[in-house]
């Protein structure tokens, strides 16, 4: 392993540098009927017409900074910054549907576990930070929110939310809620939620579903939820998933620091690293995980707290200061992450297959279309960031390659690696006009009073907007064949229909498709990144005889 500083500092650092951020967007004039709100498009911008209540998971950060004394720290014990929690706790309480539940996008939403599992783990753990110091009709307020929330909790998903996440996240809300007010009643739900949860979790090949298949981004995010029950309920059922979690999650973790990205089914960069630590006592490569993540945050390899946009920034400031105060040395020997070990892996049903052959390491999604990664080990540089081929048919419309099919024909041995299968339209998901937005806010004003049509209209959006897929008149395949001094790339097109024509492919680089809001931060290594366009002979061949071999050679 490459020589790595290794020092707890580096997320209290990477964390505490956002806590004014944080109080900046907090409406903190008790004289103010949005006292408490962290939504400050909101309370004073005026850009947004509704309180998202995802903002307020910040409140989890000032609880913790002000009971714990981090480093450099002017925070712990401050008088005015306890009145701001206190403040932020019951505001969190107003915004409550009487159901439950909270929005986060739109005015009723109703969202199950994003906003309101959400909110409802990090406002129980404030609660129980500062429980002692909040005065007793604002206690028995969020008391009361908590319980309703987690009731809503338990009723599961009921808006197409098919993210093994979310379903980790119910389970932790509930688990919590249950653990700081002690009630008993909620062991069934939880025990429901769990079971709910384990549908949702491959254990042969240690990962969860994200839409239609593994995103490293969400499960080391799994990792971390499931950690945080773990520590006050360490059954064996749990450590298993964990432990399976943690081995698939070191395969994305990249020699230049960086993690997950385009080979995930939702394209997440992002690593919780809280869980990692709860587990490097029990669980020696999340040791390794943790090693290896904490020096990429302290090289800026990783993406950071201060890159993110507010919404998620609210997330990740309280996991570091979590991390920071659940450090555990890194003593001994590491165990060796993939990449620093010889190897091949196959995860068959996600589609994944990963190796290192001498000084390369190469991981690609083959469900993906070949989504593909090759890095040189010793120099940490990445050698090839390839997120499929994107072009444009005669008729304007836009394909890729990179969408995940469960129909795509895969073929994985020593020397070759490939996929066969039919491009697919990509998605456009278009931006609000006044009129559309006017009409949008109409609608959710005259059902979304009813929770069960506000779901099927969240279901509809998820539809239109992320899961939709449909074919292109194009097949492809594409093959990665290993050779003694480097790797060849080789694309196939073959167009399956006369009145169309290709204007434009692009092969590489790297494209965020699908939509996913917590994505697309940027990466030192994006400054480097380049994708390669056919020329207009190529096209004219593929145009004119209908297929077209494009072969590339990557040196290693």
């Amino acid at each position: 392993m490459n020589k790595q500083i290794i020092s707890p500092d580096i997320y209290s650092n990477a964390a505490m540098g956002q806590i004014p951020r944080l109080l900046g967007n907090l409406d903190r004039n008790q004289f103010s009927s949005t006292y408490g709100s962290f939504h400050r498009d909101y309370w004073l911008e005026k850009t947004s017409d509704f309180p998202d209540a995802v903002r307020q998971f910040a409140v989890h950060a000032l609880a913790l900074v002000y009971k714990h004394d981090f480093p450099n720290s002017k925070y712990k014990g401050n008088r005015n910054l306890l009145n701001w929690t206190i403040a932020a706790l019951d505001y969190w309480t107003k915004i409550q549907h009487k159901d439950g539940s909270f929005d986060e996008f739109y005015p009723n939403e109703r969202g199950w576990v994003g906003p309101t599992g959400f909110t409802t783990y990090s406002c129980a753990e404030a609660f129980n930070l500062i429980k002692d110091e909040i005065p007793k009709d604002v206690k028995e307020r969020v008391e009361g929110a908590l319980i309703k929330a987690a009731f809503f909790i338990g009723k599961g998903e009921s808006e197409e939310d098919h993210l093994g996440n979310h379903h980790a996240m119910a389970c932790l809300a509930v688990h919590t809620v249950m653990r700081v007010l002690g009630r008993t009643d909620l062991e069934g739900i939880y025990r429901k939620l769990w079971d709910k949860f384990l549908t949702y979790y491959h254990p042969d090949e240690g990962w969860c579903r994200e839409y239609d298949g593994p995103d490293p981004g969400y499960l080391s995010a799994v990792v971390s939820f499931l950690a945080k029950i773990y520590v006050h309920d360490p059954r064996p059922e749990i450590l298993e998933v964990l432990s399976g979690a943690v081995e698939t999650c070191s395969y994305f973790l990249y020699p230049d620091g960086s993690y997950g990205g385009i080979l995930g089914s939702r394209n997440t960069i992002h690593l919780y690293p809280h869980g990692f630590e709860l587990l490097s006592g029990e669980i020696k490569l999340a040791q390794s995980i943790s090693a290896k993540a904490i020096s990429a945050i302290g090289q800026g390899n990783m993406v950071p707290p201060s890159v993110m946009s507010d919404r998620y920034l609210v997330y990740r400031v309280p996991e570091y200061l979590q991390s920071y105060l659940d450090y555990i040395p890194k003593s001994g020997t590491l165990l060796p992450l993939p990449y620093e070990r010889q190897h091949t892996q196959f995860f068959k049903k996600a589609g994944i297959v990963s190796c290192r052959i001498g000084d390369q390491y190469t991981i690609s999604n083959l469900s993906k279309g070949g989504t593909l990664k090759i890095f040189n080990v010793v120099s940490s540089e990445c050698l090839l960031n390839d997120s499929g081929v994107i072009g444009v048919l005669s008729n304007g419309e836009k394909f890729t390659t990179q969408w995940i099919d469960q129909s795509f024909k895969l073929s994985v041995d020593s020397n070759e690696w490939s996929v066969k299968g039919t491009a697919k339209h990509l998605p456009n998901p278009k931006t609000f006009t006044p009129f559309k937005g006017l009409i949008f806010r109409l609608i959710m004003v005259a059902v979304g009073w009813n929770p069960t049509l506000s779901h099927f209209v969240k279901g509809r959006i998820r539809k239109l907007i992320i899961l939709n897929k449909s074919d292109v008149p194009l097949n492809f395949s594409r093959s990665i064949l290993f050779e003694t001094s480097h790797i060849t790339v080789r694309d196939v097109f073959t167009l399956t229909r006369k009145s169309i024509s290709i204007t434009n492919i692009n092969l590489g680089g790297e494209y965020h498709l699908r939509y996913v809001p917590q994505s697309r931060y940027f990466q030192p290594h994006e400054l480097s990144n380049s994708s390669t366009e056919l020329s207009a002979d190529e096209l004219k061949k593929l145009n004119t005889e209908r297929s077209l071999l494009v072969q590339r050679e990557i040196k290693i």
